[in-house]
């Protein structure tokens, strides 16, 4: 016999609890336990009126927005749609069953508001870093840093070539957020300060994004995002949006190590980095610095024809000069000058220059320098440095450091991959910021979690 029809009915009375409902091995209960929203009322204090209709609940909108980032949920539309249907994340939001949901258009007035304004995402970053280190999984001796890609909500069709934007002649009144935001960072060490190539396109949705192939495909606007990690367990302990080029990436991991030893008191005794960071400055930097650079070194000075490299001269900083390996000194300067020079170039080069003499005489001349009449040795000025760095890579340590490093890929695999942050869908220097912030706070409680799970059920 067929059953009867299923029709629901309105019940009059009922008891349901939203505890009662979640797993215990959730995931949510895990992060909900290392989600401390107790300073946020008090930051934001000076920016919300003290009359008028009471505002949606800042910790709301938090909770809501670390969902969406801890389980790849990029729209906010479609975030309060989840929210509302999903009982897990109504309990982790604090909501009951009953409780209304915002709107999503709630989100970026805030986020565009209020939020901005008081920094709130990098202050919600950094309470979560400082409870990582609170809960002892950061060691706080090797870092890591590395930057990843990300595409921006840009594309070529509504571009033009760099040439054609006149910056003096823009309007900041009848302008997009983004092209506001743009002319603001033209001065900005990690964007329009980063370098002075001119790229090829610049969008007109998002002009601070940078036109680039680095990913050896077709080309895209992106912006990228850099980690500096404790190698312990992989916590990202800064984030930096910058253009997606090296000088900006390179410059953002002196920011992130400055702004750690500030902020929570940690430098580390080693830093670990591919190649990109290998330049001379930057080696320079990390050794006056007292962080040992495990970090490959930038060498140019490397030839294929079989002729002497510079590595085969040897230099004596007693008298700033060079010996070849025929006996005979390389020198800045054959004559005397009446005024006292420093032989450093523009770009920190200082060159040493053979005898014409002593060359064309020499025996070790096709070795040497077959094609010139005196052979020429450039030295950085930080190569103390990059000797440094050189003798480093030679130990385990090195080794070890370099094997620690792919942590920081693993993050951003996980970051595209699981938390589907492979094309931003905010706008802007500031929209890039907001997205990475989120996004690594996201990842670190996630590894909270992980690191530090819940004990059986209590009853």
């Amino acid at each position: 016999m067929m059953g009867p029809k299923q029709e629901a009915q309105a019940a009059l009375f009922y008891e349901f609890s939203l505890e009662d409902h979640i797993p215990q091995d959730h995931l949510l209960r895990a992060i909900d336990r290392f989600v401390d929203l107790s300073t946020i009322r008090a930051h934001l204090t000076d920016f919300y009126s003290h009359t008028g209709r009471p505002s949606i609940d800042p910790e709301l909108m938090i909770r809501m927005l670390l969902v969406g980032y801890c389980f790849g949920s990029r729209s906010e539309r479609r975030l309060c749609e989840e929210v509302h249907l999903n009982l897990a994340y109504r309990w982790f939001c604090k909501l009951d069953l009953s409780d209304p949901i915002p709107d999503h258009s709630t989100f970026s007035k805030n986020r565009h508001g209020r939020f901005r304004d008081c920094d709130l995402f990098r202050h919600l970053f950094e309470s979560v870093v400082a409870q990582c280190i609170a809960e002892g999984v950061v060691g706080g001796e090797t870092f890591a840093t590395d930057a990843s890609i990300i595409q921006a909500d840009a594309n070529k069709q509504y571009s033009a070539p760099k040439a054609d934007w006149e910056t003096a002649q823009i309007d900041p009144a009848v302008v997009p957020r983004a092209v506001r935001e743009y002319l603001e960072t033209l001065d900005d060490a990690a964007f329009g300060a980063a370098s002075q190539v001119t790229p090829k396109f610049t969008s007109f949705s998002d002009p601070a994004s940078q036109w680039t192939g680095a990913l050896k495909g077709p080309a895209f606007f992106a912006y990228s995002t850099n980690y500096l990690i404790d190698t312990d367990h992989a916590i990202i302990l800064d984030v930096e949006a910058t253009r997606a080029i090296r000088p900006a990436e390179v410059g953002a991991t002196q920011t992130m190590l400055t702004r750690t030893r500030d902020r929570f008191d940690l430098f580390p005794d080693r830093l670990a980095a591919d190649t990109a960071y290998g330049s001379g400055n930057m080696l320079g930097w990390l050794v006056d610095q007292d962080i040992e650079p495990h970090v490959p070194v930038i060498d140019k000075s490397d030839r294929k024809d079989g002729t002497f490299t510079n590595l085969e001269f040897r230099y004596d900083p007693a008298t700033d000069e060079y010996t070849c390996p025929g006996g005979k000194p390389l020198k800045k300067y054959w004559r005397k000058m009446r005024t006292a020079r420093t032989g450093v170039s523009k770009d920190g080069i200082k060159r040493y220059y053979a005898s014409k003499t002593h060359s064309s005489t020499c025996a070790l001349k096709e070795r040497c320098t077959p094609n010139k009449d005196a052979r020429v040795v450039s030295r950085h000025v930080h190569e103390a440095a990059r000797d440094k760095a050189r003798e480093i890579a030679k130990t385990d340590a090195y080794a070890a450091a370099s094997r620690r490093r792919k942590k920081v890929e693993m993050l951003f695999a996980h970051l595209k991959k699981i938390m589907r942050l492979d094309r931003l869908r905010l706008r802007g220097p500031n929209g890039a910021k907001d997205a990475f912030l989120l996004a690594a706070t996201a990842q670190n409680l996630r590894k909270l979690a992980k690191l530090r799970p819940m004990g059986p059920a209590t009853t």
